[in-house]
């Protein structure tokens, strides 16, 4: 993202940002004639990542659920592909562009936030691309980040048939954000881990959060860990969250002294004041 344009999901909530006036004419978003092109070829790409980590059955018709659909681009290499899908997005400017496009997909005016309105084992699969970091930011005196994706994560979870995958191509604007979003999708039932492509490129790095619903699944490779700087990791995962801090014995470690200072940590990226007396108990 080019320094001089403030993060989308900081100037309006998208049900405002993605109107009239910005699918025409906003350079910064990218929609000049020759900027419109290469965004499409990117959602494309993206979308083809994405379905390539759901790693779905071969040569098997699939139903799948594209959370943030926009105007239906990465629906149309959906179709392309063979899938039959539905659709869901904020921000009825964008739903009246797919309309126009006839994509071949059902469509749904929601908000994410508020939870997936489908029955349970509905899909076999969900993609998401560049929408679900928008759920980080309270753009209502209501809104609570923690608590609205939750409700996302534990509604997805229900209409997703067990052993589905559910990929998220994010834009992470920090680890705290990242933090927040994979605890909440623990909290729901989903273990599962981030995959980055690319890790070592400013330009081509890529963060896909792959979720598995019901089973525990092997954590795909980033594209590019061939050569990948040591220090550069293509893979977080996580199996759940109260598994996070056990000892040996299956015990919860929780007060104890990596606990503590775990949660201290926290509180100092977060800008918070932490005492020193805090862990003086620890100290031998």
């Amino acid at each position: 993202m080019s320094s001089s344009c403030r993060r989308p999901e900081h100037m309006a909530p998208p049900e405002v940002f993605y109107n009239e006036e910005e699918l025409g004419t906003n350079d910064c978003a990218g929609f000049t004639h020759t900027g419109l092109s290469r965004m499409i070829e990117i959602q494309t790409q993206m979308s083809a990542r994405a379905v390539e980590l759901l790693s779905l059955p071969e040569d098997q018709p699939c139903y799948l659920l594209d959370v943030g659909c926009g105007s239906g681009l990465s629906g149309d290499y959906l179709s392309e592909e063979g899938y039959y899908w539905v659709g869901v997005d904020i921000s009825t400017a964008m739903l009246d562009v797919a309309l126009d496009r006839e994509v071949d997909g059902d469509l749904v005016l929601g908000d994410m936030g508020q939870g997936m309105p489908f029955r349970p084992g509905t899909f076999d699969g969900c993609i998401s691309i560049s929408a679900l970091q928008w759920l980080c930011n309270a753009d209502k005196r209501s809104h609570s980040p923690p608590k609205r994706l939750y409700t996302f994560f534990s509604s997805l979870y229900s209409s997703l048939a067990r052993g589905a995958r559910a990929v998220f191509q994010i834009y992470p604007e920090n680890s705290e954000q990242l933090e927040l979003i994979t605890a909440q999708a623990m909290r729901a039932g989903f273990t599962g881990g981030m995959v980055v492509d690319y890790p070592n490129s400013s330009k081509a790095k890529k963060f896909f959060l792959c979720l598995f619903a019901g089973v525990s699944g092997v954590l795909p490779k980033g594209l590019g860990s061939e050569t990948v700087d040591r220090n550069v990791p293509n893979q977080v995962q996580f199996t759940g969250q109260r598994s996070r801090f056990k000892n040996m014995k299956g015990k919860s470690v929780k007060k104890s002294k990596d606990w503590i200072l775990e949660k201290k940590e926290r509180q100092r990226r977060q800008g918070k004041y932490v005492s020193q007396c805090f862990s003086e108990r620890f100290v031998v």
